[in-house]
């Protein structure tokens, strides 16, 4: 029966949903996604563009930002064809197979920033408190073993319950509530027992985020002891400031991340509107600003973004 079930379910088709009761519009409403979309990938590919090709940004600081660039660019990506089939009347069909490698991908991104943003706060903790050992600690060979660890530790723990979700059955309805896959939204829809999925799920986001954001705030708790210790105001409004872009990243995604949390446990009987606006917010909003505030609030940033943009003779070094 295990087999069948598999079977029956590799070969199912869910249905995508756009904004429910405003389909008329979908037209419409898909010119602020495509620029929002347009930004959020243009102002990611132009960071990773700067930090490849300016040798004075090869340090530790810009080695993570394009990490957190390429954590924003995976996360966006896979849900953009589906977004754009729907809203422009494409396709509103997806196989199981293409929905599970969507969930995996958005799902383990998302974690992967969340480890990425916990290495920017080692990475500012390791300059402001030991400045003259920074670029001891943090070699270029301990920067990739950072990010490998934080891509697989992801992955690794998200494949048990996308392998989970080929032997369920689904026997009600196969219309999602968003216009990609969601973990979430999968296992509602099955005929089957999902304590697994919903207790494994807990416990890999409390362990992933959980520890994250612990280690962020413990991060910072460091940096705050060094900050003070630091005879001039001036010296120590200095050393706030290299972490204020750090500081809106991590609310970027967090704030969004627990809101979309709390509404699918806390309020499942709200609107679906609710639903959708939250779950969009929190895939596309950390793309978008992420490139925004290091590109306005990082002067390297910002002069290598200047430098694309305008002639040699315009840009104020």
């Amino acid at each position: 029966m295990g087999a069948s079930n598999s079977t029956s379910t590799l070969s199912s088709t869910f249905f995508l949903t756009g904004i429910p009761g405003y389909e008329e519009f979908h037209h419409w409403i898909s010119i602020p996604f495509c620029l929002f979309y347009l930004v959020g990938i243009t102002g990611n590919c132009i960071i990773l563009h700067i930090v490849q090709t300016d040798p004075r940004l090869h340090e530790p600081m810009y080695y993570f930002l394009a990490m957190l660039s390429l954590s924003d660019l995976g996360m966006s990506l896979p849900t953009m064809i589906s977004l754009l089939q729907v809203l422009w009347s494409i396709s509103k069909d997806i196989p199981f197979n293409i929905c599970v490698i969507q969930m995996f991908l958005i799902h383990t991104f998302s974690f992967t920033e969340s480890s990425v943003l916990l290495a920017m706060a080692l990475d500012r903790c390791v300059a402001i408190c030991h400045p003259l050992r920074y670029a001891t600690i943090l070699t270029p060979k301990l920067i990739a073993k950072i990010g490998i660890a934080a891509l697989l530790r992801s992955a690794i723990l998200i494949i048990p319950l996308m392998a989970s979700l080929a032997f369920f059955p689904y026997c009600h309805s196969h219309v999602l509530s968003h216009s990609y896959c969601l973990h979430q939204d999968i296992i509602r829809l099955a005929c089957a027992d999902t304590k697994f999925n919903v207790i494994y799920g807990l416990v890999v986001i409390t362990m992933l985020w959980g520890m994250d954001s612990l280690g962020i705030l413990v991060s910072y708790v460091f940096i705050l002891h060094s900050v003070l210790r630091i005879a001039s105001r001036q010296g120590r409004l200095k050393a706030l400031n290299t972490c204020a872009s750090h500081i809106c990243a991590v609310l970027i995604l967090y704030v969004p991340m627990i809101g979309l949390s709390v509404v699918h446990r806390f309020a499942k009987h709200s609107s679906p509107l609710v639903h959708i606006f939250m779950a969009h917010i929190y895939l596309m909003v950390p793309p978008v600003l992420n490139p925004i505030i290091y590109s306005v609030k990082t002067k390297q940033i910002r002069q290598g973004v200047l430098r694309l943009i305008l002639p040699p003779k315009s840009v104020l070094l």
